[in-house]
């Protein structure tokens, strides 16, 4: 089992920055991705960002620029660096973990860009 800890979401105001992190425990020996997805009212949800264990990353077209996926091997932590935020950001992000046999969520937390 995993388990996923998110922190980091709020309100910041249009063009402002903000990064969220999430730890992982339990079975993190067996996770090999780690990302981000977000999914705002009425809309699908969707990945944000990506990486690997090896280091590959992959990024959501609408984010590209502005947002940094990061790791910390040691802490077994992912960030998200998110920068230059727009409204259209404001979403609930949920940090997700893929294992060998199974994939893992976050409770998610809430991300609010102002005009």
């Amino acid at each position: 089992q995993v388990q996923l800890v998110e922190s980091g979401g709020g309100l910041v105001q249009a063009g402002g920055s903000l990064r969220l992190s999430c730890a992982a425990s339990g079975s993190i020996f067996s996770i090999n991705v780690m990302g981000w997805y977000r999914q705002a009212p009425g809309k699908q949800r969707e990945l944000v960002a990506a990486i690997t264990s090896g280091g590959s990353t992959n990024y959501a077209d609408s984010v590209k620029g502005r947002f940094t996926i990061s790791r910390d091997n040691a802490k077994n932590t992912v960030y998200l660096q998110m920068n230059s935020l727009k409204p259209e950001d404001t979403a609930i992000y949920y940090c997700n973990a893929g294992a060998d046999w199974d994939n893992y969520w976050g409770q998610g937390t809430q991300v609010t860009v102002s005009s």
